[in-house]
């Protein structure tokens, strides 16, 4: 199946969450599927949390593979404090600890973003018997280097498609930028050839079956479709393409 989602329509419903982790008041929205879940359930899982400011998430790590992004705000990740500006890319295997995720005084943004609805409840490595949860799993930690975007006449006016490599890894994951001028079309990726992909909207609007799509928005690609044409908006776009393993969906 094919999913979209409005950015806007999704923000619209933005709610008061409370870390389940810290106990700490911030921001979430669900863009699809539910925001945590223990079982697997068709359909993808997408969700923004909205941190505090000098908020911190305590390490954790997930039962299923997701691409992270950092698109507004400021912080680090990890005991090293790798700094996190916009747009910052992330793909962490299942199973797979990170953190802590510290906001900056101008709070920090991230969108979690999952080919299915599976284990998603964060399990914390101050439980004691947080080991008893692991799975094996290639424990896979990439983060890109900051994308950049560009301004609003030459988003419009570029006469080119432009494919731009941000993470590979060594089975069909990867993530890319894709850059179109206004109403221009590309074919995506294959959506067989991977276990299916998001495309998310980071610059300019998307249109798939006449509705327009604003920045923020998600287009989910699962793979048992045969193809898709990316299609951009009026404004141009600058999206993110991010393709998960197939070995995910056994």
């Amino acid at each position: 199946m094919i999913y979209t989602r409005s950015g806007a329509d999704a923000l619209a419903k933005r709610v008061e969450i409370t870390s389940p982790g810290t106990g700490n008041q911030h921001w979430g929205t669900v863009f699809f599927g539910p925001r945590s879940s223990s079982t697997q359930a068709p359909g993808p899982q997408a969700t923004m949390s909205e941190l505090n400011c000098n908020e911190a998430i305590v390490p954790h790590f997930h039962g299923v593979s997701m691409f992270q992004l950092f698109i507004a705000g400021y912080g680090t990740i990890g005991n090293r404090g790798q700094e996190l500006k916009p747009l910052t890319v992330q793909f962490k295997d299942h199973h797979t600890a990170y953190g802590p995720i510290v906001a900056g005084p101008l709070g920090l943004t991230f969108v979690a973003l999952r080919i299915f609805t599976a284990n998603s409840e964060p399990i914390y490595l101050s439980e004691p018997n947080y080991r008893e949860k692991l799975k094996p799993s290639k424990r896979r930690n990439l983060t890109s280097e900051p994308v950049s975007f560009s301004i609003e006449p030459i988003l419009k006016a570029r006469k080119e498609v432009i494919w731009e490599p941000l993470l590979k890894g060594d089975d069909e994951m990867q993530a890319r930028i894709v850059r179109l001028g206004a109403n221009m079309k590309v074919n995506g990726p294959d959506p067989k050839a991977s276990g299916g992909y998001y495309i998310f909207v980071g610059n300019g609007n998307v249109v798939h079956e006449g509705e327009v799509l604003p920045k923020w928005s998600m287009i989910v690609v699962e793979n048992n479709e045969s193809e898709f044409v990316i299609q951009a908006g009026d404004e141009g776009l600058e999206a993110l393409v991010l393709e998960y393993p197939k070995s995910d969906l056994d």
